[in-house]
């Protein structure tokens, strides 16, 4: 039991209290024994909401309920005056209550409707309810209107307004037609949260004259409907497309305001064509995703539950591919009043002191005022021992009879909050309510609770005491709860005995007994072993259980989790037997061991297999050891015995022992040692400040048996550590710091409480003592104020509470760097040749490093070339690193005659220090590169000319360059080399005396002093000389080079057209291709290596085919071709008869077409044949405004008078009884549903049958009462 009250004896403790705006309840017991004695003011448990609405079908019940001693009266009040109840015959109170319950039968209900609120009072206070107020629920029906036919182009945006009535609740909100079928919804067609129908672009399907609008009031279940709405899409003139345009909310900003705790509806619908997309974001903020949710194709943004983060800027992106729009919504966030922490009872002793706290906030802040059993406070009698202070009461010393029920009335312009609190002053000495000699009983090593639950005001205070002398204090193993309650974390045996709470206040004393039993575990000493059985033969399963002789036990055996068949099974003290074994009993046996405080259970499982002579040897795991036990203990060691279990054919070879740390690592073991699997002892080296249990397993070659019980628990006492803290580590990672670090003990290695790391540091070489720090739980020290890269000399040692580790050694490392002072000089620079340098310099002095010395940075950029005609680009720096204490290096990778510029700078693991003097150098001249182009141009039959660039780099003075060139035949082979010297500012010569259609391969280099660059290869054709006629060259071009083909020639066989041809070029790839003439297909492709004729088969009789022959080599890209030449493959005489071409088949074909169109003439004819009948003749000719019968085109109901008697639906005839008879009208609504009252389901689907019963208003005139039934008043559904 929660008890949580301030007790104040004096001055200073109330001025506490009164700063500190804290108060805390004593709660009263549940024990009816202890109620039964005690006064208390009212407390309201049960209130009708705050907002109530009524079915006027039903009697009105408002809720008031109420505890308190003695049992309160109750009164009411009706719009802030009395009610008088008794004066009322409609009105009763339910005895022993103040729920009212109002007969409204043949009453208006109107008349009760208004402002309700209970008051409950007794001898101690006065309680009050909220105030509830009281309306009817209302269905209005539609007001009286015509709807105008809509004609509206296609592709232009429309709205259909529903506007329903305004009911009591609001009505929900659907559309559909004459069919009862709801209109579907898409991204284009959508329903507004108003109710709206909404078309971003109208489509000629659109049209239809039954767009219908019914709203459906919950409290009733009524369904009204709108008149219908006809829609014609015309296209004389249809819309084009169009950017969105938004169509809700209009313009580009709108603003919205939501309550705290309430759902945010967000909508945007667009217009445009085609219908754009609508997607929301919020500006400078994340959506809530957890509570946000999508509608109406994205149309609608939903937000739950909202808070104050909720509030902001929601943007809403219409777009399609014409453009995009957007529309932002402010929105706003306010709140009605909530709790953040409601005013609690008090229950206080005569001059003690008590604060009552009304904690609300809200938006805006909520007004808080204060009443007492009803009463305002400014009306309230005066009270010199009551203090309001904004939301707190503050009531000190007080007396014997001052009780009451204080309101607490928080409010604002979107709600109110209220809560009763009574102040309830007892004087009660102390009771203790956990019966007397109880007897707790725990299992050793688990937790103990024993109680004392207790009341009295003053609040008792609880003092325990065991065996009655000895007085038990907070501390291991002991926690005395604030409830009283004493608990033992791990109860061991010596924890058993007698139990004595005393609770004592000013007015008394009152003691309770109980006793605790610590038993022994249950445990398994010998489980169930794995059994392989013939069938027929016994099989027998062992399970040997020790447990507390004081507790009963009950063993249960299980059959794969379920219970044992019937039959063959024996179960006896401590084994079970199977007689007989059959296929059947193979599975997992478990043993179960229960207690009335615990269990443990062992599984084995049992394999059936088929009668053999010999069985075979089963190889098993070895069963645990069983009976550890600890003897010769010592502070630093023990010796563990054990019993081996059975071996199961194989030899054990080791024992592995294990331990567990209860103190530092509970439910963890560690392996500790291994011993001979001969052995069944071993002595164990142990650590201090350890609670030790262990454990055993033997292994054998199959594998480890299952680990033995535990052992006893083994403590051993405190002691200094034995060892310091590792991997010491001193560095500075920042000027003027050291950071040591270390990797601390575990509690293992701890040895005792207290733990803590002593770190000595003083400066290498320097004689001055050291300086210490004692820190805990951290695996770091920072020195501060250190001078810059200077040696340390650091030791960490571990200490407790028991003393110090043993010497710790000495770690030497260094202060943080900072960045180098100096720049390296006397900086010189030896060119070695074009693209190589030498560079060295002084080394700077080694403290001017101020760090650890990395090496050396130079950074060196080519700033321009030497060469006059060359433009200046910008070159990026280039850097080297030389690592260690270096005075030289070598720059490879220069361009020749340029010019660099170099500076040097020094590293340490800071950073760089300052740049050395700029130095220049210049690079000598160089071998130039290729030439950048070369190119073959204007080729004849012995001529042709090349075209070339100069190099890129020149790397120098260009000197020239050097043509080779030498012709290369048909079988790849080179020819003599001719060499030709050119100037340095040529770049064309047209070279003669060549061999026509021949491949030339041309070698192109520059030049400058130092020699000649890198070639530059081209390879090209000369013109064949050739009389087959050539394509006309046009004036100016140049004819392609390309290997020579000779004249092609076409001829047509039986098996297909045969092509051949002359070919002098050198290309391996040669293909035939062929596509019908004028044709936009591809070329089909067929390869003819090696040859020189091909015969192109499968070609279509009496079609034209254009071909030619192709030469392709895979290292060219040039396409070689010849002219196009067009074959003609004959047709092939047919002797088919074509039938579209026969006379009686086109006889029959026009003889079918006649007759289908007579039969469409006659159709017509009957069609319109039947004309109006009299009936609607008479309805057209006298049509009442009042009064519009169904129409006969699409079956929609007309409108109809509220004095008018209520009309069946079209093509069903209504009996005097008013019902509708299934046999008599197909078109009747029973066929929409199974019958029972006429209903829509959420969707808005008919489910139900109509009623025929004509049901008269009950108030007539009155806009709030319900609509009549959908069959006699064709506007309403029940």
């Amino acid at each position: 039991m929660d008890r949580n009250r301030k007790w104040v004896p004096s001055f200073g403790a109330v001025l506490l209290i009164l700063l500190s705006h804290m108060t805390s309840a004593l709660e009263v017991p549940l024990d009816p024994k202890v109620l039964e004695g005690l006064p208390q003011p009212p407390t309201i448990t049960l209130q009708s909401p705050k907002d109530y609405i009524f079915d006027p079908r039903e009697n009105i019940v408002i809720h008031c309920e109420a505890k308190g001693k003695p049992h309160p009266s109750f009164s009411w009040t009706r719009n802030g005056t009395h009610f008088d109840v008794e004066q009322d015959s409609k009105v009763l109170i339910k005895p022993g209550s103040g729920t009212l319950v109002i007969d409204i039968s043949g009453e208006k209900a109107e008349a009760y409707e208004g402002t309700y609120q209970c008051t409950a009072h007794n001898e101690h206070g006065t309680a009050v309810s909220n105030s509830i107020v009281i309306r009817q629920s209302r269905s209005p029906l539609w007001s009286k209107e015509r709807n105008e036919a809509i004609v509206v182009q296609m592709g232009v945006s429309l709205v259909l307004q529903c506007r329903p009535p305004a009911g009591l609740p609001p009505p929900v909100i659907f559309w559909m037609d004459n069919n009862f079928q709801r209109l579907l919804l898409d991204k284009r067609v959508s329903q507004a949260l108003n109710g709206d129908l909404y078309f971003s672009n109208v489509l000629r399907e659109d049209t239809r004259s039954d767009y219908i609008c019914y709203a459906r009031f919950p409290h009733t279940q009524t369904i009204q409907q709108k008149q219908p709405i006809s829609v014609t899409v015309v296209d004389n003139s249809p819309e084009g497309e169009r950017r969105p345009g938004f169509m809700m909310p209009l313009g580009t900003t709108s603003t919205k305001m939501v309550l705290r705790g309430e759902t945010l509806e967000l909508e945007c619908i667009a217009d445009g064509l085609p219908t754009p997309e609508i997607s929301w974001q919020k500006d400078g903020g994340e959506l809530p995703s957890s509570r946000m949710s999508f509608y109406n194709f994205k149309k609608t943004l939903k937000v739950s539950d909202v808070n104050e983060a909720d509030g902001g800027n929601y943007r809403c992106t219409a777009t399609n591919n014409l453009g995009t729009l957007h529309h932002i919504i402010k929105v706003t966030v306010k709140a009605a009043p909530f709790w953040v922490s409601a005013p609690r009872n008090l229950i206080l002793a005569p001059n003690e002191t008590g604060i009552l706290t009304c904690r609300v906030n809200g938006e805006p802040k909520p007004k808080i005022t204060w009443f007492v059993n009803g009463v305002s406070l400014e009306n309230a009698p005066e009270d010199h021992s009551r203090k309001v202070d904004d939301d707190t009461v503050i009531l000190s010393n007080v007396q014997s009879g001052s009780s009451a029920v204080y309101q607490c009335n928080a409010s604002n312009e979107f709600g109110y909050l209220m809560a009763n609190a009574f102040v309830n002053v007892l004087a009660e000495p102390p009771r203790v309510l956990t019966p007397p000699n109880r007897v707790y009983q725990v299992i050793t090593n688990n937790p103990a609770l024993l109680h004392c639950a207790s009341f009295g005001s003053p609040i008792p205070t609880i003092t325990w005491f065991k065996d009655i002398q000895t007085s038990v204090k907070n501390g291991d193993p002991y926690v005395i709860h604030e409830n009283g309650t004493l608990e033992i974390h791990v109860a061991q045996p010596l924890n058993s005995g007698k139990y004595t709470c005393i609770a004592t206040n000013n007015l008394g004393i009152k003691e309770n007994h109980v006793y605790l039993e610590v038993k022994e575990p249950t445990r398994i000493l010998k489980q169930p072993e794995y059994k392989v059985v013939q069938k027929g033969m016994r099989a027998v399963f062992e399970c040997k259980v020790k447990h507390d002789p004081s507790l009963i036990p009950t063993m249960t055996w299980l059959k794969d989790n379920g219970e044992l068949p019937d039959g063959r099974f024996e179960v006896n003290v401590d084994s079970l037997t199977i007689n007989d074994v059959t296929d059947g009993d193979e599975g997992t046996y478990t043993c179960i061991m229960n207690t009335t405080l615990d269990q443990d259970s062992a599984s084995a499982m049992l394999t059936v297999v088929e009668a053999t002579p010999t069985p075979a040897i089963v190889y098993e795991k070895p069963d645990s050891p069983t009976d550890l036990e600890l003897t010769d203990q010592t502070e630093r060691s023990v010796q563990l015995t054990w019993i081996p279990g059975d071996e199961h054919n194989s030899a054990t070879q080791k024992f592995l022992i294990q331990y567990e740390d209860l103190l530092h690592q509970p439910g963890v073991w560690i392996n500790l040692t291994e011993v001979a699997g001969t052995s069944t002892t071993a002595q164990l080296n142990l650590s201090p400040y350890v609670y030790y249990s262990f454990r055993v397993l033997a292994v054998n070659h199959v594998g480890y048996s299952q680990p033995s019980q535990p052992s006893s628990q083994y403590r051993t006492n405190p002691a200094a550590p034995d060892e310091n803290p590792s991997d010491i580590q001193c560095v500075g990672t920042k000027p003027g710091n050291l950071v040591i670090s270390w990797t601390s003990l575990t509690g293992f290695q701890a040895n005792g409480p207290g733990l803590e790391y002593k770190v000595q540091w003083r400066q290498k070489d320097m004689d001055e003592d050291w300086s210490s720090k004692n820190v805990a739980n951290v695996s770091q020290f920072v020195v501060s104020g250190t001078p810059i890269y200077v040696p340390y000399e650091v030791k960490v040692q571990a200490l407790n509470d028991y003393g110090s580790g043993p010497k710790p050694e000495v770690v030497i490392g260094h202060s943080g760097e900072d960045l180098p002072l100096s720049a390296p000089d006397s900086v010189q620079i030896m060119v070695t040749n074009s693209t190589l340098a030498e560079v060295q310099w002084e080394p700077v002095s080694l403290p001017s490093v101020r760090g650890k010395l990395q090496g050396y940075k130079v950074y060196y950029r080519r700033e321009r070339g030497l060469h006059d005609t060359e433009e200046e680009t910008e070159q990026q720096e280039q850097v080297l690193t030389f690592s260690g204490n270096r005075s030289e290096g070598r720059l490879p990778g220069l361009q020749p005659y340029s010019r660099y510029n170099l500076t040097i700078r020094v590293l340490n693991n800071k950073g760089e220090g300052p740049p050395s003097p700029s130095k220049k150098f210049d690079t000598p001249e160089g071998v130039p590169g290729p030439p950048s182009f070369l190119n073959a141009v204007n080729t004849s039959l012995d001529t042709l000319t090349l075209e070339w660039g100069p190099p890129r780099n020149n790397n120098g003075r260009l000197a020239g360059y050097t043509l080779k060139y030498q012709p290369v035949n048909t079988t790849n082979e080179l020819g003599p080399v001719k060499i030709m010297a050119l100037l340095a500012n040529e770049t064309t010569i047209t070279l003669g005396n060549l061999n026509s259609s021949m491949l030339y391969k041309f070698y192109l280099s520059a030049k400058t002093i130092k020699g000649s660059g890198p070639i530059i290869t081209e390879e090209a054709f000369t013109v064949m000389d050739t009389t087959r006629t050539q394509p006309t060259v046009e004036m100016g071009k140049v004819p392609p080079v390309g290997p020579a083909f000779g004249k092609v020639n076409t001829s047509m066989s039986e098996d297909g057209a045969v092509i051949s041809w002359d070919y002098f070029g050198h290309h391996k790839n040669v293909y035939v291709e062929y596509i019908v003439e004028n044709s936009k297909e591809d070329w089909i492709k067929e390869l003819v290596n090696g040859s020189h004729w091909h015969m192109i088969k499968g070609l279509k009789p009496g079609t034209s085919y254009k071909v030619r022959v192709v030469a392709r080599d895979p290292a060219d890209p040039t396409v070689h071709s010849t002219d196009e030449v067009l074959v003609a493959v004959p047709a092939v005489p047919s002797r088919q008869v074509d039938i579209a071409t026969q006379g009686w088949f086109i006889g029959l074909m026009c003889a079918i077409a006649l007759l289908i169109l007579v039969l469409l003439i006659v159709c017509f004819i009957k069609r319109n044949k039947g004309g109006k009948y009299p009936v609607k003749e008479k309805e057209d000719a006298h049509q009442d405004p009042e009064i519009q019968p169904m129409k006969e085109d699409d079956g929609t109901f007309g409108e109809y008078s509220d004095t008018e008697d209520h009309k069946p639906l079209k093509g069903s005839r209504t009996p005097s009884n008013g019902t509708v008879r299934r046999d008599e009208s197909d078109d009747s609504l029973v066929d929409y549903g199974e019958g029972g009252d006429g209903q829509f389901n959420e969707d808005g689907s008919f489910i139900g049958q109509y009623s025929g019963k004509k049901e008269k208003d009950t108030h007539e005139g009155n806009e709030s009462s319900e609509a009549p039934s959908p069959v006699n008043a064709m506007n309403s559904f029940v």
